[in-house]
């Protein structure tokens, strides 16, 4: 295993080992720096103590704990050294693509084939465009054969049989979601074999020389989420080669919960070896070496030792005299390499992201671990928008002192710090006179609040105040100059609305409270007919450049009027109709994805914008890996906003959705969990203040449950998740519900 080498190398030199721990290399003297190489890549690798990827590029730390660029491309997520038969190269994944290295210095792309997308900028009138890479979710080589590389985007996984020269689609499990979160790829019984963990469905295997391969799920074995039958997410998958030449074995972590899996392929099973403490806990970053795994738990580098080939968990278990859980065997903390990168690396102000550490047992003289956020100390939001509670205020409760005085009063009985309110609300309108009449162009002015006075209010009773902004939901600006900015309706040749149809008889009453609303259209027998209703939604196209502009400027007005943050809802795609078919995107350029039109908007909106800015999303693209339908991706959100907002209303969730015994625990399990996924899935980079549901839905599971303590529950979870606030949704403002605040 790694070596002590403070007998070794500086065992005689205590003044040199004290400067070396100050200069970020405590941690790597617990492994042998001294190698022997051939190559002279290899010889350059071996002059750096440690390597990193950080946000910035890559960095080497040399023996003197001098720090040295590297590659300054973009960010870089992981690091790969290979063995080829050249020597040795290196890989790093990054926002830029795959790079590739002989030697460190100078360095190569090992993309084609790789998809990217277009994003759209806008300035002054003129738009222009910029090519990435589609976000590549991981990257892994065959420890047998190198050439042999595996990558995947959210929606397909690539495979590459000539060390990243070229790559080709697998494709994806046969899905509507996306949502890949890991691959590994090796040699089984002689065939090329690929694996995919999919965030909410599991593990994957596909044979690529088989004739006609396809997909095939391997989940036996696995523990699933609670009250359903996939399981919880796959966060990494590795491939270990055992000493005794027996054959790759393949490793799966998983990413909530405190579970390490060896699969038996014969089986087609996985087997449990290693599992921490019951309950909500993270795992990530597998690393074999040797008969060791490495990874990282709760903050923490552990290492485990792995049951021999052949050998049960529960044999290896009872050899040590130790377990964690029956039949499993337990594992260590790492301190060493844990202190090292939460305290020497960050006086380098590295903060790394990966890191590649050397040590004698490591195939190539360089071991990787990924996801090096989860060992770093919590960092502080650079804004005031955490720890914020309170309440959606409507804001034709604001329009005088009188209408507003009972939510001062509830703020001030709740102690709750905050209100939101809408500012461009729901069908458009404007609810502040703004100081730039061409304002009007896009949206009209309805019934204002008076800004100064209201915000002169919160401000001397110390609330925080959220201007909200609907945003591509637009019936105003949908209709201006014959609907150009419109989500089109290609068969219509008109603004698209969503609908759905139902059959009825024609002697059916009607409801003379949604006419507006509907459409009665004949039916195929003559004794019935059908019912069009009309969701009541416009669009905005969500890559109308024009507009994004017009969302920037009052925006920037409401920030300089006085409002602490802007939240941005109705940040998504339609989402609802049977005929989302029919629905086209005109200002869509080429290579452009739901994806790119979210980013380029909120691109250009915090270039103008510099008070925090929030989000709010569904409550399911809060829990998964998932932006299916909405363009909503944590992951691709996190970099852009300061506060993601989830609505986890467990009204909103399939009704049986973690209910199990005691199902009145339902909410407090939904947002317990649903903060903690949320703000793992998004690495940190966030505040995550959800909406909590103080309102009652007519659905199965509120007409059970739904009172104070259900809208307690949910509170309680956000506290024990690690309070970054919540509000308090009610569309009508009625905050009767709502519990006394907990001592």
């Amino acid at each position: 295993m790694f070596l002590d080498t403070r007998q070794n190398i500086y065992g005689k030199n205590y003044r040199t080992l004290r400067f070396f721990i100050t200069a970020c290399i405590a941690a790597l003297i617990f492994f042998n720096p001294v190698f022997t190489f051939s190559q002279t890549g290899q010889s350059r690798a071996a002059a750096w103590s440690l390597i990193t990827g950080t946000s910035g590029g890559l960095t080497g730390v040399d023996r003197s704990g001098r720090a040295q660029n590297l590659w300054s491309g973009g960010a870089v997520k992981k690091i790969l050294s290979v063995k080829t038969k050249d020597g040795l190269r290196w890989f790093i994944l990054s926002d830029e693509g795959i790079m590739a290295s002989d030697d460190l210095y100078n360095w190569e792309h090992r993309d084609q084939g790789l998809p990217k997308r277009a994003i759209k900028y806008y300035e002054d009138g003129t738009t222009f465009f910029s090519s990435v890479f589609q976000d590549i979710k991981d990257l892994e080589a065959d420890p047998q054969n190198p050439e042999n590389m595996v990558c995947a985007i959210k929606d397909s996984v690539y495979l590459t049989r000539d060390g990243g020269q070229s790559w080709e689609s697998l494709g994806m499990p046969n899905y509507r979601s996306n949502g890949i979160k890991a691959v590994a790829v090796t040699t089984l019984d002689n065939e090329l074999t690929v694996f995919c963990s999919h965030n909410i469905y599991g593990i994957y295997i596909y044979k690529p020389g088989k004739s006609g391969a396809k997909w095939e799920e391997l989940d036996a074995g696995l523990e699933n989420l609670e009250t359903t039958g996939n399981p919880d997410e796959i966060s990494d998958i590795a491939v270990w080669l055992p000493q005794d030449n027996s054959g790759p074995v393949i490793l799966v972590s998983q990413t909530f919960r405190q579970r390490i899996y060896r699969l038996n392929i014969s089986a087609r099973k996985f087997e449990l070896i290693w599992s921490g403490e019951p309950g909500f806990g993270t795992v990530d970053s597998l690393l074999p070496v040797k008969d060791s795994l490495f990874f990282i738990e709760n903050g923490e580098v552990m290492e485990l030792a792995l049951p021999a080939a052949g050998t049960s968990a529960a044999g290896a278990s009872a050899a040590a005299g130790t377990s964690t859980a029956a039949g499993t065997s337990a594992a260590k903390k790492r301190s060493d390499i844990t202190s090292f990168i939460k305290n020497d690396a960050v006086k380098l102000k590295l903060n790394p992201l990966c890191a590649a550490i050397p040590g004698s047992d490591f195939d190539t003289g360089y071991g990787s671990l990924s996801e090096l956020w989860l060992i770093q100390d919590k960092q502080e939001t650079k804004n005031n928008a955490s720890n914020r509670e309170g309440l959606y205020l409507p804001v034709n409760h604001a329009l005088d002192p009188y209408s507003l005085a009972p939510y001062m009063e509830t703020i001030k009985k709740q102690n709750l710090n905050m209100v939101v309110i809408d500012m461009k609300d729901d069908y458009g309108r404007l609810r502040f006179t703004p100081e730039d009449q061409t304002y009007t162009k896009w949206g009209r002015v309805f019934r204002p609040v008076d800004l100064e006075s209201f915000l002169k209010t919160m401000k001397d009773a110390g609330v925080y105040t959220v201007a909200r902004i609907v945003v591509f939901k637009d019936p105003e600006a949908a209709v201006k100059e014959n609907g150009k900015y419109a989500v089109w309706d290609s068969v219509n040749k008109k603004p698209w609305e969503g609908y759905y149809d139902t059959r009825q008889k024609k002697d059916t009453p009607k409801d003379s409270s949604v006419t507006n609303k509907t459409e009665i259209l004949p039916d195929k027998d003559p004794d019935w007919e059908i019912l069009r209703t009309y969701y009541d939604e416009r669009w905005i196209d969500p890559y109308a450049e024009e507009y994004w502009d017009y969302i920037a400027v009052i925006s920037q007005e409401l920030c300089r009027r006085g409002f602490d943050e802007i939240q941005y809802d109705y940040i998504r795609f339609p989402t609802d109709g049977i005929n989302l078919g029919d629905a086209s995107y005109r200002w869509r350029s080429t290579g452009m994805d739901m994806d790119s039109a979210i980013i380029s908007f909120l691109t250009h909106v915090r270039q103008k914008v510099k008070s925090p800015i929030s989000v709010d999303i569904y409550g399911a693209n809060g829990w998964y890996r998932t932006g299916a339908r909405t363009g909503q991706e944590v992951e691709m959100l996190a970099p852009l906003v300061d506060v993601i907002c989830p609505m986890y209303y467990p009204s909103h969730f399939e009704q049986d959705f973690l209910a199990q015994n005691p199902p009145e625990e339902r909410p407090y399990r939904i947002y317990y969990e649903g903060v903690r996924r949320t703000y793992m899935i998004s690495r940190g980079q966030v505040v995550v203040r959800p909406w909590a549901q103080a309102f009652y839905l007519n659905v199965s599971y509120d007409r059970k449950y739904y009172n104070s303590d259900y809208i307690a529950r949910q509170i309680k979870g956000v506290h024990d998740a690690g309070n970054g606030g919540f509000t308090y949704w009610n569309n009508s403002g009625r905050y009767d519900d709502i519990p006394p605040p907990a001592n």
